[in-house]
């Protein structure tokens, strides 16, 4: 199959990795993070539990000013309501921000009254502020707290209001391809931004996962080849893990409008040298 317009003459793998967004933490670490990726990056920036969404706004402002592609994630359950958005919003726009990612946010009690990504997309809708993109969540896997109907009743309700999904973090190609296929067969026809974990340990990325809710993405990682092969994968791979099988999963669909993978947004957990170093080797 011919290679689109967009994507040239780079094959799967190779569009993959060059228009890869990468997610970071705005932590203490984000400025050593950040200076590790390509100059330019597509970067998502997310909303924190401790730090709260005035950090989020702050990196996002430093990080566009120093010439990235900024996305911050505008988590609902951290904004007071519509007067605090508008401000953001305002803010964000100043920067020259133009994507922004609304996520519920995993904030137990909401600060305000949106409830979930649904209540803050509507109040952006009715707020004289247009982005040109605004992405929303995807599950692969379900989710620990939320049935599959009510998923799939939630992006019905969102999916109007958005122009692209981001998945949640797994690590099996065919899952994800399949899910995608789910949500084809409902109607949802959004372009689809594939959530893949970076570089890192395997027992840091193991603990991450639990923490994060992937469980059957935590079982895909164990069983490989059984526990033997598991412990092989771990003594071959020094520990580290890397999404080479991702990539190459992924990589014959990037082409195929059905699926309209336009990209990877890696889940860096703020390990971005390692992750680079992987990157770059990859399209060598």
């Amino acid at each position: 199959m011919a290679l689109s317009t967009q994507r040239g003459t780079k094959t799967g793998a190779e569009f993959l990795l060059t228009e890869a967004r990468f997610e970071l933490m705005p932590f203490d670490s984000f400025d050593d993070e950040i200076e590790a990726l390509p100059d330019g990056a597509s970067v998502a920036i997310t909303t924190s539990p401790k730090l709260g969404i005035e950090r989020t706004v702050e990196r996002s402002e430093e990080a566009a000013a120093a010439g990235y592609e900024v996305v911050p994630h505008i988590a609902a359950r951290y904004i007071e309501g519509p007067e605090q958005l508008d401000e953001i919003c305002g803010r964000l726009r100043d920067a020259g921000i133009t994507d922004i990612f609304v996520p519920g946010g995993d904030k137990e009690e909401p600060v305000g009254e949106f409830e979930s990504a649904y209540d803050l997309l509507v109040a952006l809708d009715d707020l004289d502020h247009e982005f040109e993109e605004i992405g929303i969540t995807g599950y692969p896997e379900g989710h620990d707290f939320i049935s599959d109907a009510e998923l799939a009743e939630e992006m019905e309700k969102k999916a109007p209001y958005a122009t692209y999904i981001v998945t949640q973090l797994c690590y099996d190609p065919d899952t994800i391809l399949e899910w995608i296929e789910e949500i084809r067969d409902r109607g949802v026809d959004l372009p689809i931004e594939v959530g893949i974990p970076g570089v890192m340990k395997y027992q840091r990325l193991l603990s991450i996962s639990q923490k994060v809710g992937v469980g059957d993405s935590v079982k895909f990682l164990r069983k490989t080849t059984g526990i033997l092969g598991f412990v092989k994968q771990l003594v071959g791979s020094r520990g580290t893990y890397k999404p080479d099988a991702l990539i190459d999963g992924l990589a014959p669909y990037v082409d195929d409008e059905t699926y309209n993978i336009r990209g990877v947004h890696i889940y860096t957990f703020n390990q971005t040298p390692d992750l680079e170093q992987w990157r770059r080797g990859r399209l060598d």
